[in-house]
């Protein structure tokens, strides 16, 4: 069911469509080297070859997986000589390209740069982080989006009406519920599709079903996950949404990215850690039980293991999305670095320093300090080194524990206020 030109590839409609952006591409005369970026099933091969066919040019695949320098330099020196004997150059189609790591990419930057080959990469993976500068200056980077129902339902039909390529000449009976499901298990991976829908067709054919529900689309097919991958941006977007919403304080959006990540495969410690992180970062003082809360859901998921600990992560989520938030200690602690970096070492103030020689205590470390629990100079001692009195890095807010934190300030500075009155 592979299409066999651009015109019958569906979705993709910013880069296909009337105002796309492949079509002027292919057109100029002078196509530029791409990099196909986008999830499993949404076209990126099939895109890849027709680019070859629409050129009218030599295509050649090669897998990253399987392939190494030596046949990519066997590809060009064959395209250099087909250019020179007045042909054109390779449409190459690199599959899995971020397979390669970057020293393997260098074998494409001469190439691409004379005009030996015309590089299709495509990856799963970002490009960003899995190619190297060089290629990505030298390639233009198309991303392509998951296929939505629109598309995937146009994909079911022509399929079920194909009687060469598809189901059509033995289609399951389908109904309209049971096609549902098919496009709303497919998430977005037309390749997923067309599996369950042969699958399907299969069950119902040796079963002699006369309608296919989705209870027995259910029945035939096994149980997808949603897609996830453990260290990609699939992941980190989704634990991005996941914070976010716990700092939207939404319980309800919180407990989704949790179960998404946890149901399509995600380390539950990854996402324990993240939340250890959240409690300190966007909760803060406000909440100092929140901290203790997902140090004892670490714990737990590393006594039960999964799915038991799913559990205690989701009584986390509800626990830091309804606490009262603040990031006053996250802005105190970046002010506090800010001004260590903005001012160098700085000398401990002598009153500080440790004294355990009588050396040290000669040198004067120790001189002056006095213990706040039984003489309330001990208030006045110049904690901080001189240049950097009186600063403030830490203010609390207003909501929850803060308060209370706001408090305890005030009642320490009128203690050293006093102290001083009465040091006059």
């Amino acid at each position: 069911m592979r299409p066999r030109s651009l015109a019958e590839v569906v979705g993709q409609e910013h880069l296909l469509g009337e105002r796309g952006l492949l079509p002027p591409l292919l057109s100029s005369g002078r196509p530029p080297s791409l990099i196909l970026w986008g999830p499993p099933g949404c076209g990126k091969t099939t895109i890849a070859r027709l680019i070859a066919t629409e050129l009218d040019r030599p295509p050649v695949r090669i897998s990253a997986v399987t392939s190494g320098v030596r046949e990519v330099k066997e590809i060009v020196a064959r395209s250099r000589e087909e250019r020179a004997a007045g042909g054109r150059a390779t449409v190459l189609f690199v599959d899995e390209i971020h397979r390669f790591n970057k020293a393997q990419q260098d074998a494409f930057l001469g190439p691409v740069e004379d005009g030996s080959i015309i590089l299709v990469g495509a990856t799963t993976e970002n490009p960003g982080f899995e190619l190297n500068s060089a290629i990505l200056s030298r390639c233009r980077v198309l991303v392509l989006e998951p296929l939505g129902e629109g598309a995937l339902a146009a994909l079911l039909e022509r399929a079920l009406a194909d009687a060469e390529r598809g189901v059509g000449s033995a289609p399951p009976p389908l109904d309209a519920e049971g096609k549902a499901l098919l496009v709303a298990r497919a998430d977005g991976d037309a390749r997923a599709l067309l599996t369950d829908l042969e699958w399907v067709a299969l069950g119902a054919g040796r079963a002699g079903l006369d309608r296919v529900s989705p209870a027995e689309v259910t029945r035939i097919l096994s149980t997808r996950p949603p897609r996830h991958d453990r260290a990609g941006d699939q992941h980190y977007d989704s634990i991005s949404a996941l914070h976010k919403s716990l700092r939207g304080s939404d319980v309800q959006a919180g407990l989704y990215w949790l179960a998404r990540m946890l149901e399509g495969g995600a380390d539950p410690l990854a996402i324990v850690r993240r939340l250890v992180r959240f409690a300190s970062e966007d909760v803060g003082a406000a909440d100092p039980d929140a901290l203790r809360h997902a140090v004892a859901a670490r714990d737990a998921v590393h006594f039960l293991g999964m799915p038991e600990g799913a559990l205690a992560l989701a009584e986390l989520v509800v626990i830091l999305a309804t606490a009262p938030k603040s990031d006053r200690v996250h802005r105190a602690y970046s002010a506090a670095v800010e001004a260590v970096r903005r001012t160098g070492t700085l000398p401990v103030p002598p009153e500080v320093r440790n004294a355990p020689t009588g050396l040290a205590r000669a040198l004067g470390h120790g001189a002056g300090y006095h213990s706040p629990h039984r003489d309330p100079r001990g208030l006045l001692v110049p904690f901080l080194p001189e240049e950097l009195r009186g600063e403030r890095f830490y203010e609390p807010g207003e909501l929850g524990f803060e308060r209370e934190i706001a408090k305890r300030i005030t009642y320490w500075e009128q203690l050293r206020a006093r102290a001083r009155e009465g040091e006059r």
